[in-house]
């Protein structure tokens, strides 16, 4: 009984695929690489290693995925241009892996501290990136309407404007008169601490620019960034310049060691933390890598 039949044996002796060494041996098929597709993959897929702390791509999110899974996933299962939803985002890994494998997407999370890094994320990832974010503040009103209705997400998402993170992990309860640190470096020994107060509250005042004084200092913090919704007052912005100056020992420059920003000035670009990073926020959040161009996909129907 033949493996093949007549007529596949005469075409693939005439396509040339047939080899026999000498007159009289077995005859054999020749293969080619671009020809063999491999073994296909099964359902147990163990060949996909798991993130860890020291994994490249970990973010510190805690329920990151290997972009490597998720590429497998859309890849078997959408076209190229085809659109991929992510209702769930986290840290934006199926969004990541649909943008480097050219579909079009959507995301959706209810935190902004997801949403904030995922913007963080693709920016890193891919030069120029286009993308519309529905949802988050746009301007003063859209950031009180959020503070009025959730103290938490409007702390964490006045976090993300200073490139903060939220402190112990967005876990809600006592802060310690923290909401979220930033880590930086401007000298090769070790990295250093910016303390972050967030108010989303019509009554600020001295007290509390004085509270964050304290804190800074038992922290051992270099600066303290006190963000808040409300315009501060003058008595505040004295009390703040009070505090002083931190020196940074690799650029000789000085920056405030208190200071006060709002959050209408965060959104239209006026006001930003001031201090110097070498790292260029990179201690802080881990940097997504530059993404290039993947390999083409044959159509799947």
């Amino acid at each position: 009984m033949w493996r093949w039949t007549k007529d596949r044996m005469q075409k693939a002796f005439d396509d040339g695929l047939i080899y026999q060494s000498k007159p009289g041996t077995v005859p054999q098929e020749k293969r080619y690489l671009d020809s063999m597709y491999g073994q296909p993959t099964t359902d147990n897929w163990d060949d996909i290693e798991h993130l860890h702390g020291s994994s490249d791509e970990f973010l510190g999110y805690p329920t990151q995925k290997p972009l490597t899974l998720l590429e497998r996933i859309i890849t078997a299962s959408s076209n190229e241009n085809d659109v991929v939803l992510e209702p769930f985002c986290g840290c934006g890994t199926a969004v990541h892996a649909a943008q480097k494998l050219g579909r079009n997407w959507i995301g959706i999370d209810i935190t902004h501290l997801a949403i904030s890094l995922i913007e963080k994320r693709l920016k890193d990832g891919f030069a120029g990136i286009e993308f519309e974010v529905f949802g988050t503040p746009k301007d003063h009103a859209g950031a009180t309407d959020l503070a009025a209705r959730d103290k938490y997400q409007f702390q964490w998402w006045s976090c993300s404007l200073v490139n903060a993170q939220p402190y112990q992990g967005k876990k809600k309860g006592a802060d310690s008169g923290i909401d979220g640190l930033i880590y930086f470096q401007d000298d090769s020994t070790t990295h250093k601490k910016i303390v972050v107060s967030v108010k989303g509250g019509d009554n600020i005042s001295v007290a509390m620019v004085r509270d964050l004084a304290h804190v800074v200092a038992r922290e051992k913090a270099e600066i303290g960034l006190f963000v808040t919704l409300a315009q501060p007052t003058k008595p505040m912005q004295t009390e703040a310049i009070k505090e002083g100056y931190y020196l940074s020992p690799i650029t000789g420059k000085s920056f405030p060691k208190l200071q006060i920003l709002t959050i209408e000035g965060l959104l239209a670009g006026t006001e930003r933390a001031l201090y110097p990073d070498l790292s260029q926020g990179s201690t802080t959040f881990k940097k997504s890598k530059v993404e290039e161009k993947t390999v083409d996909q044959q159509k799947m129907f």
